[in-house]
């Protein structure tokens, strides 16, 4: 009878945490298609694919308060969209795991806190997004309204960095513990809503340290395009969740490489 009562439980709680976090995903996804608050919509944004700059439209780097908030919100909102298919896993398997501790009661509550922290590292890395675009649109190097690279040499040396990243020792750690989360969930495990929040901080963290390079190639392919946004949130979730995760990880960073040194030979 009591193992009856705690796999409903846990049916119970996965049912809930899957539909908030697919409703999240939807608005999120909504949020990124429709741009909301940007010059263009992202559709429009990805039907002008190929265009580097359309001069005139806004003077580059001139952002009001108001502004800014709105392409952090879109580099945040994005993020979420994107990450939230490969940490869906982690935050039902941490609930699977409350539910055998004396937080039974309280599972929803604390897993939404451990979410919450891990978008809250995602919040940093959209604010430094933000001011890199900034920093970038004010000295002409990333268009003001395509927000691309608008020279082939620069997004050609993304591709090559981001590639030659997916090789290090640091993403090879990052990746491994983004790949195995239990250990992680049982060792590091903090009490209360608050140490949950922390927990997802720190898993945040990690997983920020395996795919900010990635992030960065948006600058190259159009940080509103979703061919891009997709293919980024699908190889991420590749990389993380299938047990083929780190050949292709390599792989990847090959072609990256390839990729960018074609396109300096193609320039020169």
């Amino acid at each position: 009878m009591t193992r009856g009562l705690v796999e409903t439980a846990l049916r119970r709680d996965r049912t809930l945490l899957i539909c908030a976090m697919g409703a999240l995903f939807l608005l999120a996804g909504l949020y990124t298609v429709y741009g909301i608050g940007m010059n263009m919509t992202a559709v429009e944004m990805t039907r002008m694919a190929g265009m580097r700059d359309m001069p005139g439209m806004r003077e580059p780097g001139a952002w009001g308060f108001g502004y800014a908030v709105l392409v952090f919100l879109m580099w945040w909102v994005m993020m979420i969209a994107m990450m939230l298919p490969s940490v869906a896993p982690v935050i039902l398997l941490y609930a699977a795991l409350l539910r055998q501790t004396a937080q039974a009661a309280r599972v929803p509550a604390i897993a939404a806190a451990f979410l919450g922290g891990y978008l809250a590292a995602w919040a940093g890395f959209s604010l430094l997004a933000a001011f890199a675009q900034w920093a970038l649109e004010a000295a002409g190097i990333v268009s003001a309204t395509m927000m691309t690279l608008i020279d082939t040499i620069p997004g050609a040396l993304v591709l090559i960095a981001a590639g030659a990243f997916q090789f290090t020792p640091w993403k090879d750690t990052c990746l491994a513990h983004c790949r195995s989360p239990a250990d992680f969930l049982t060792r590091r495990r903090r009490p209360g809503a608050s140490g949950a929040f922390v927990m997802g901080l720190e898993h945040g963290a990690y997983c920020l340290g395996c795919c900010w390079f990635l992030m960065a190639l948006l600058f190259v392919g159009g940080i509103m395009n979703l061919y891009w946004i997709v293919g980024l949130a699908a190889f991420v979730a590749l990389e993380k969740l299938t047990p083929f995760g780190r050949p292709l990880s390599r792989v990847a960073g090959a072609v990256l490489i390839a990729w960018g040194v074609w396109v300096i030979a193609g320039a020169v």
